[in-house]
Protein backbone atom coordinates (compact mmCIF):
# COMPACT_ATOMS: atom_id res chain seq x y z
CA UNK A 1 0.00 0.00 0.00
CA UNK A 2 1.25 3.46 -0.84
CA UNK A 3 0.54 7.10 -0.22
CA UNK A 4 1.98 10.23 -1.76
CA UNK A 5 3.35 12.94 0.56
CA UNK A 6 4.71 16.11 -0.99
CA UNK A 7 5.68 14.28 -4.18
CA UNK A 8 7.31 11.37 -2.31
CA UNK A 9 6.00 7.83 -2.12
CA UNK A 10 5.64 6.08 1.24
CA UNK A 11 4.94 2.35 1.64
CA UNK A 12 3.39 0.61 4.63
CA UNK A 13 5.26 -2.48 5.85
CA UNK A 14 4.55 -4.91 8.69
CA UNK A 15 7.09 -6.34 11.14
CA UNK A 16 7.26 -9.08 13.77
CA UNK A 17 9.66 -8.94 16.69
CA UNK A 18 9.54 -12.71 17.27
CA UNK A 19 11.21 -13.68 13.99
CA UNK A 20 12.45 -10.31 12.67
CA UNK A 21 10.36 -10.61 9.50
CA UNK A 22 9.28 -7.48 7.65
CA UNK A 23 6.72 -7.96 4.91
CA UNK A 24 3.75 -6.71 3.00
CA UNK A 25 0.22 -7.36 4.26
CA UNK A 26 -1.38 -10.46 2.74
CA UNK A 27 -3.69 -13.31 3.62
CA UNK A 28 -6.02 -16.11 2.65
CA UNK A 29 -9.46 -15.60 1.07
CA UNK A 30 -12.50 -16.38 3.17
CA UNK A 31 -15.34 -18.46 1.69
CA UNK A 32 -17.05 -16.59 -1.14
CA UNK A 33 -14.56 -13.73 -1.10
CA UNK A 34 -12.91 -12.45 -4.29
CA UNK A 35 -9.15 -11.89 -4.46
CA UNK A 36 -9.76 -8.14 -4.47
CA UNK A 37 -12.04 -8.32 -1.42
CA UNK A 38 -9.40 -10.43 0.34
CA UNK A 39 -6.68 -7.87 -0.42
CA UNK A 40 -8.73 -4.99 0.99
CA UNK A 41 -9.84 -6.94 4.09
CA UNK A 42 -6.36 -8.24 4.90
CA UNK A 43 -4.83 -4.78 4.52
CA UNK A 44 -7.51 -3.32 6.79
CA UNK A 45 -6.95 -6.05 9.42
CA UNK A 46 -3.15 -6.17 9.31
CA UNK A 47 -2.45 -2.44 8.96
CA UNK A 48 -5.52 -0.64 10.30
CA UNK A 49 -5.73 1.25 7.00
CA UNK A 50 -8.43 1.59 4.37
CA UNK A 51 -7.42 1.45 0.71
CA UNK A 52 -8.56 1.39 -2.86
CA UNK A 53 -7.23 -0.93 -5.54
CA UNK A 54 -5.38 0.90 -8.29
CA UNK A 55 -4.11 -2.08 -10.31
CA UNK A 56 -2.85 -5.65 -10.04
CA UNK A 57 0.93 -5.93 -9.65
CA UNK A 58 1.44 -9.68 -10.07
CA UNK A 59 1.41 -13.12 -8.47
CA UNK A 60 4.08 -14.84 -6.40
CA UNK A 61 4.03 -18.64 -6.29
CA UNK A 62 6.00 -20.62 -3.73
CA UNK A 63 6.14 -23.77 -1.63
CA UNK A 64 6.71 -24.05 2.11
CA UNK A 65 6.60 -26.80 4.72
CA UNK A 66 5.06 -26.70 8.17
CA UNK A 67 4.93 -29.61 10.60
CA UNK A 68 5.83 -32.12 7.89
CA UNK A 69 3.25 -30.92 5.35
CA UNK A 70 4.18 -29.15 2.09
CA UNK A 71 1.99 -26.26 0.98
CA UNK A 72 1.75 -24.63 -2.45
CA UNK A 73 0.77 -20.99 -2.24
CA UNK A 74 -0.05 -18.17 -4.64
CA UNK A 75 -0.04 -14.58 -3.40
CA UNK A 76 -1.82 -12.02 -5.58
CA UNK A 77 -0.35 -8.56 -5.09
CA UNK A 78 -2.33 -5.40 -5.79
CA UNK A 79 -1.26 -1.79 -5.99
CA UNK A 80 -3.28 -0.23 -3.19
CA UNK A 81 -3.55 3.45 -2.36
CA UNK A 82 -4.30 4.42 1.24
CA UNK A 83 -7.60 6.25 1.67
CA UNK A 84 -7.86 6.42 5.47
CA UNK A 85 -7.47 4.60 8.75
CA UNK A 86 -4.65 4.51 11.27
CA UNK A 87 -1.74 2.07 11.63
CA UNK A 88 -2.31 2.01 15.40
CA UNK A 89 -5.46 -0.03 14.68
CA UNK A 90 -3.66 -3.04 13.20
CA UNK A 91 -4.38 -6.58 14.43
CA UNK A 92 -2.02 -8.83 16.41
CA UNK A 93 -0.45 -10.64 13.44
CA UNK A 94 2.34 -8.04 13.35
CA UNK A 95 3.93 -6.10 16.19
CA UNK A 96 4.77 -3.08 14.08
CA UNK A 97 3.12 -1.41 11.11
CA UNK A 98 5.07 1.53 9.72
CA UNK A 99 5.10 3.94 6.83
CA UNK A 100 8.54 4.04 5.21
CA UNK A 101 10.01 5.97 2.33
CA UNK A 102 9.66 3.72 -0.72
CA UNK A 103 13.38 2.96 -1.05
CA UNK A 104 13.77 2.25 2.68
CA UNK A 105 10.73 -0.06 2.57
CA UNK A 106 12.25 -1.92 -0.37
CA UNK A 107 15.51 -2.47 1.54
CA UNK A 108 13.68 -3.53 4.74
CA UNK A 109 11.54 -6.34 3.30
CA UNK A 110 12.75 -9.79 4.37
CA UNK A 111 11.75 -11.86 1.35
CA UNK A 112 13.11 -11.27 -2.15
CA UNK A 113 9.81 -12.16 -3.85
CA UNK A 114 8.05 -9.37 -1.90
CA UNK A 115 10.86 -6.91 -2.66
CA UNK A 116 10.52 -7.79 -6.35
CA UNK A 117 6.75 -7.12 -6.21
CA UNK A 118 7.33 -3.83 -4.42
CA UNK A 119 9.94 -2.78 -7.02
CA UNK A 120 7.40 -3.52 -9.77
CA UNK A 121 4.71 -1.58 -7.88
CA UNK A 122 7.04 1.41 -7.46
CA UNK A 123 7.59 1.50 -11.23
CA UNK A 124 3.82 1.44 -11.69
CA UNK A 125 3.43 4.34 -9.25
CA UNK A 126 6.18 6.34 -10.97
CA UNK A 127 4.59 5.82 -14.38
CA UNK A 128 1.33 7.31 -13.05
CA UNK A 129 2.98 10.45 -11.64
Amino acid sequence: MFRRDNGRTAIVICGRTSDGVWGLPKGTPEAGESLEETALREVREETGLEARIVDKVGVVEYWFAREGTRYHKWVHHYLLEATGGDTRNHDVEYDRVEWRDSRAALRRLTFKNEADMLAKALKMIESRS
